[in-house]
């Protein structure tokens, strides 16, 4: 009995928050564990961590975004038709018109800054569903960008590959390869940027009084109106930012990929959503870390990662692996909840009686 009552009062006094981002840091922890010691050395080596960084660095950015709207009680399905439109624009600007990346990469601030403004003044101030708003800005945006250039193309713009080929050194983490040589482990220049923004948003939600109005307008709206919170003015900030995010995740990304595509980044909008929600992140507004959300992408990435290595190639079982995986972390997110309120009516019986 002092056993379960310690587990009671720990569950009772940790945050939702705080225990479904631990559950999350658990998980991937476990996860990458099982993948050393089932599928061979190849997730030994802290390259394999760093590339699957690498390859979703953007996505680490664009679920930040997706993680502040849905702590704010709100959704974004834009955000993977922005960060098409950013790659176009970026790529006809650089090699069609002679652009630089200076130029480049205000572009696609500009481009996320107005959709952002735009979603969020509809949203916010108009009172218009936010699925139905963002559901329009993410086809307006995928026209858009096969407006601007309907085929794909590579970019070839000498001072923008300097910039994509930049790779920076981890100390004391390369491995050896078959010869014998050894190679020094390194991440992208967009991996730098996803960490900056990660901490930079997680200090902005926990430390400030915005972030505290973005959770006390998701947890209950007419509690954050009686408490002074200016519940438009927070919802619209929460969409502007999540749009200037989808402009830095586009450039993120097209530095990545190097080249412009109309169907760059598709489905990208539904992965973000699905890391926030393995990050942590409740639907219902009011709960959210991103810190889970970064290792909410990395477990959704590794997860994929490990279908392929048992040799699950065919991309249907990914979707299945990733499904399942979200079920699972919907299905704990409502346990957890519903025993934590169980746990909360039973001590407040007790302190009455």
């Amino acid at each position: 009995m002092t056993a379960v009552k310690k587990i009671r009062g720990f569950l009772r006094n940790m945050s939702d928050t705080n225990l479904l981002t631990s559950i999350t840091v658990f998980v991937f922890i476990v996860m990458y564990l099982i993948a050393i010691f089932g599928l061979g050395e190849g997730f030994t080596k802290p390259q394999t961590l760093f590339n699957i960084m690498n390859a979703n660095a953007a996505l680490i950015i664009l679920s930040c975004g997706l993680t502040l709207v849905m702590i704010s009680g709100g959704i974004d399905i834009s955000v993977g038709g922005v960060t098409a439109l950013v790659s176009m624009c970026c790529a006809v600007h650089l090699d069609y018109q002679g652009g630089n990346v200076l130029t480049a990469l205000l572009i696609a601030l500009g481009i996320g800054l107005a959709f952002g403004l735009v979603q969020g003044y509809l949203i916010a101030y108009l009172e218009i569903q936010p699925f139905i708003v963002t559901l329009a800005g993410m086809f307006f945006a995928r026209g858009l960008t096969t407006i601007v250039h309907t085929d794909p193309f590579n970019v070839q713009n000498e001072g923008f590959l300097k910039l994509k080929d930049i790779r920076i050194n981890v100390p004391g983490l390369g491995s050896y390869n078959r010869h014998g040589a050894y190679i020094d482990a390194y991440v992208e220049i967009g991996v730098i940027v996803a960490l900056v923004i990660v901490a930079l948003m997680f200090v902005m939600l926990k430390w400030t009084r915005t972030g505290r109005s973005f959770y006390a307008v998701g947890g209950n709206r007419q509690s954050a109106l009686m408490l002074g919170i200016n519940v438009r003015r927070t919802t619209f900030l929460a969409h502007l930012t999540c749009g200037l995010l989808a402009g830095i995740g586009g450039f993120v990304y097209f530095m990545h990929v190097g080249s412009g595509s109309p169907s760059h980044a598709s489905g990208e909008e539904m992965n973000a959503i699905a890391s926030s929600i393995i990050g942590g992140t409740m639907l219902t507004g009011g709960v959210g870390n991103v810190f889970g959300t970064l290792f909410g992408v990395l477990a959704l990435s590794l997860i994929k990662t490990i279908v392929s290595s048992i040799g699950l190639d065919q991309a249907w079982w990914k979707d299945i692996t990733v499904a399942a995986m979200l079920c699972i972390f919907l299905i704990v997110q409502s346990v957890i909840v519903a025993v934590r309120k169980r746990i909360g009516v039973s001590a407040s019986k007790q302190k009455t009686g």
